[in-house]
C-alpha cells in the first residue's frame, strides 16, 4: 500500500470543520490508494475469448460458468418458470420416442404398453422433481453439489458419466428433429435437418440461462396444437386397431419396458439443478418440488401415451407403416399421422422440429457445466466455446447414426439408467440421512471447489458404493449380449430398481465409517476450514 502523507491539523477537536477535513482527507486516500498499483489486479484481459465474453455481458446474456450463486443473487421469484422448462422439454417428439419402445422393440400391445407408462411415469417423476429443489436452494450446478455427496474427486465419475450420456441424447434428439424435417419435402434430406436442428440448439445455449427460460415459456404451445391434430385426423385409426399385441406378454418384458421408461425420466436428475440457480432461495420446498413435479408429469406421461398408440397401431395402418420405415424414422410416421390435415399437417411438422431444441437445449447447458467441473482449467472455458465444440461433435455423428436410430437409443437409455441408479441413491442418502434435510449444511460458497474442506467428503464411501452398486447391477441386467442371472429368473431388466436399492444399503454403511474415520481427522489447513 502507498505511504500517504496526512498535513497537520490545527484545529480545535471535535469542530465541526475539524471533522470536515478529516472526512475530506480519508476520501482523498481512498481515491489514492486505489488508484495506484492496485489497478493492475483489475485490468481487462485482452484476446478474442474474454471479448466476447464481456460483449455478451453487455447484452445480458450469462456469462457465469459453474461458480455457485450467493444468496443475494438468488432472488427470481417466478418460481412458475421451473413448470414450463421441464414442460416444454418434455412435451417434445424425442419423448414421444420413449412410448413408442414398447410395442416397437418389445412387442407390447397399446393396453400394456400404456399401462405400464402410467404406473412408472407417476412414480419416477419424483425423483428429478426433488432434484430441482437443490437448484435454487443451493445456488450450484448439478455436477458441483454432488462433491458434496460424491466428494471432489469422486463427482468427477458423475461429472463424466452425465457428459457422455447426455451428449448421446443430445444427438438422437437432432436425430429425430432432423427426421421430422426431412419428411416434410423430398428435397429435404434428414441431413439438412439435422444441421438445422444442431445450431439452432446452439443459438439457445449460447445465449445462456435467461434466453433458454424466456424460449421454454412458450415453445410448448406449438407442439399442444400438434399433438391435438394428431388425434383429430388420425385417432380414429387408434380406435380400430387392437390393444393386445401378437406376442404373449411376460412379467420380464414388462419389467425391462418399465426400466426403460424409468430411465428415460430419472435421466433428468443431473440437470434440474442447473434450471433453478437463479431463482429465489426462499421459496419453500414443496412449491419448487410440485412446479418441477407437474412440469415432468403433464408433458412425459401425454407424450409416453401418444408414442405408444401411434406405433402400436402403425401395425395396422399401412400408411403409418410405411412412414416409420424399419422402426428408425420416428419423424416419418409423425408425418403419416398427420398427413390427412394436408399443408397444415406439413406446417406443424415444422413446428415440431423446430421445437426440438427445447428439450436439446437444457441438455447441452448442463454438458457445458458439467465439463467446467472435470478439471480447474476446464472451468475457464467460456461456456459459449464448449457448446460449439459440443455441436460439433453432435451433428456428423447424428448424421452418421440416423440410420441405426432404435439400436443406439435403446442402448444409451440402458446404459443412462443404469449409473443414474447409485448417482440418485447416494445424493439423496447424503441429504437425508447425513445432512438431515438442512440446506445450510452444505456450505456451498466456501467449500465448492476445496478438494480437502471438511465439509466435503472423502471420496472413497462414494466410489466404493458405485463399483460395487455396477458389479451387483450385471446380475440384474437383460440385453441381446447378456442376461444376469437375476435377470435370467424371470424378473427381466431390474438392473435400476435393484441398483438404486442395494446402493442405499452400501452407502449408508461407507458413508457412516467414512465419518467415524474423518472424526479422527487432523485440523484443516487455514486455507480449507
Amino acid at each position: 500500500m502507498a505511504r500517504v502523507d496526512v498535513p497537520e491539523l490545527k484545529l480545535q477537536a471535535g469542530s465541526p470543520s475539524a471533522v470536515a477535513d478529516i472526512e475530506k482527507i480519508s476520501v482523498e486516500e481512498t481515491v489514492e490508494i486505489a488508484s495506484e498499483p492496485q489497478n493492475e489486479q483489475v485490468s481487462k484481459p485482452s484476446g478474442i475469448l474474454p471479448t466476447i465474453t464481456r460483449l455478451l455481458a453487455r447484452f445480458n446474456l450469462e456469462t457465469n460458468g459453474i461458480v455457485p450463486v450467493p444468496p443475494e443473487e438468488r432472488t427470481d421469484p417466478r418460481t412458475y418458470q421451473m413448470f414450463f422448462v421441464w414442460f416444454s422439454a418434455n412435451l417434445n417428439i424425442l419423448t414421444m420416442t420413449n412410448g413408442t419402445l414398447g410395442p416397437a422393440v418389445y412387442g407390447l400391445g397399446i393396453r400394456d404398453s400404456l399401462l405400464v407408462i402410467v404406473v412408472v411415469d407417476i412414480i419416477t417423476c419424483a425423483f428429478p422433481a426433488y432434484f430441482g429443489v437443490f437448484g435454487p436452494k443451493l445456488g450450484a450446478r448439478g455436477m458441483v453439489q454432488a462433491r458434496f455427496s460424491w466428494g471432489y474427486y469422486g463427482a468427477i465419475i458423475p461429472g463424466i458419466l452425465v457428459t457422455l450420456s447426455l451428449q448421446g441424447y443430445l444427438i438422437l434428439n437432432t436425430i429425430i428433429g432432423g427426421q421430422t424435417l426431412g419428411s416434410i419435402s423430398p428435397s429435404l434430406s434428414d441431413s439438412v435437418g439435422i444441421v438445422i436442428i444442431g445450431l439452432f440448439t446452439l443459438l439457445v445455449v449460447f445465449s445462456g440461462y435467461k434466453v433458454l427460460h424466456w424460449y421454454e415459456m412458450f415453445v410448448w404451445i406449438p407442439n399442444v396444437i400438434a399433438f391435438i391434430t394428431m388425434l383429430a385426423v388420425s385417432g380414429k385409426h387408434l380406435v380400430e386397431a387392437p390393444l393386445t399385441g401378437k406376442t404373449p406378454v411376460t412379467p420380464s418384458v414388462i419389467m425391462t419396458y418399465g426400466g426403460l421408461l424409468a430411465a428415460s425420466v430419472v435421466n433428468w436428475t443431473p440437470l434440474m439443478p442447473d434450471q433453478g440457480v437463479y431463482h429465489s432461495h426462499k421459496t419453500s420446498t414443496w412449491r419448487i418440488f410440485f412446479y418441477s413435479y407437474f412440469g415432468l408429469l403433464l408433458s412425459i406421461m401425454p407424450v409416453h401415451l401418444l408414442g405408444a398408440s401411434f406405433t402400436g397401431g402403425a401395425l395396422f395402418v399401412p400408411a403409418w407403416k410405411a412412414g416409420l420405415g424399419n422402426g428408425n424414422n420416428i419423424g416419418g410416421l409423425i408425418g403419416a399421422v398427420l398427413l390427412p390435415a394436408g399443408g397444415f399437417g406439413k406446417f406443424l411438422l415444422v413446428l415440431l422440429s423446430l421445437t426440438t431444441p427445447s428439450q436439446c437445449a437444457p441438455a447441452m447447458y448442463t454438458v457445458c457445466n458439467s465439463v467446467m467441473t472435470l478439471a480447474p482449467f476446464l472451468a475457464k472455458v467460456p461456456r459459449f466455446l464448449l457448446a460449439i465444440v459440443s455441436t460439433a461433435i453432435i451433428i456428423p455423428v447424428a448424421i452418421v447414426g440416423s440410420n441405426t436410430f432404435y439400436s443406439i437409443f435403446s442402448n444409451i437409455l440402458g446404459f443412462i439408467g443404469y449409473w443414474l441408479a447409485p448417482f440418485c441413491a447416494i445424493i439423496l442418502t447424503e441429504h437425508f440421512v447425513f445432512r438431515k434435510n438442512r440446506w445450510a449444511s452444505y456450505d456451498i460458497l466456501d467449500a465448492w471447489d476445496k478438494p480437502h474442506h471438511r465439509n466435503l467428503p472423502r471420496s472413497w464411501a462414494s466410489v466404493f458404493t458405485f463399483l460395487t452398486t455396477i458389479g451387483f447391477i450385471v446380475l440384474c441386467i437383460q440385453k441381446q449380449w447378456w442376461t444376469g442371472p437375476i435377470a435370467r429368473a424371470g424378473t427381466g431388466d431390474v438392473g435400476m430398481l435393484f441398483g438404486f436399492c442395494f446402493s442405499v444399503l452400501v452407502f449408508l454403511c461407507a458413508r457412516w465409517l467414512e465419518k467415524r474415520w474423518d472424526a479422527r481427522r487432523p485440523a484443516a489447513s487455514p486455507r480449507d476450514a
